[in-house]
């Protein structure tokens, strides 16, 4: 599915015009970038949570010549999927918390 797919399926669920629902996702997904961007951590309770994590320097290997070659350390945005997620792709019912 791509953005477009996801646009036409929210807007129908929604009952609301693709225009709208284009704005809506495009709103979400950049606040979602400008949060993590900062450092910040989102959590969309039962879908999962986004947060940025800092990957250290290494020394990797050029695979065509062998040759070492440095890699420097870097922030990468992190996706950690939620309960109820998991539990919708394992095609079971998600726990309910006591």
């Amino acid at each position: 599915m791509n953005k477009s797919e996801l646009i036409e399926i929210t807007a129908k669920e929604a009952d609301i015009s693709k225009a709208a629902a284009e704005k809506a996702l495009s709103a979400a997904m950049g606040a979602i970038v400008k949060a993590v961007s900062k450092g910040d951590t989102v959590t969309l309770v039962g879908f999962g949570s986004f947060k940025s994590s800092k990957r250290a320097a290494r020394v990797g290997r050029n695979p065509q010549t062998g040759k070492e070659l440095k890699i420097a350390a870097t922030t990468v945005p992190r996706f950690t999927a939620g309960a109820g997620f998991k539990a919708a792709v394992a095609g079971k019912k998600a726990a309910k918390k006591k």
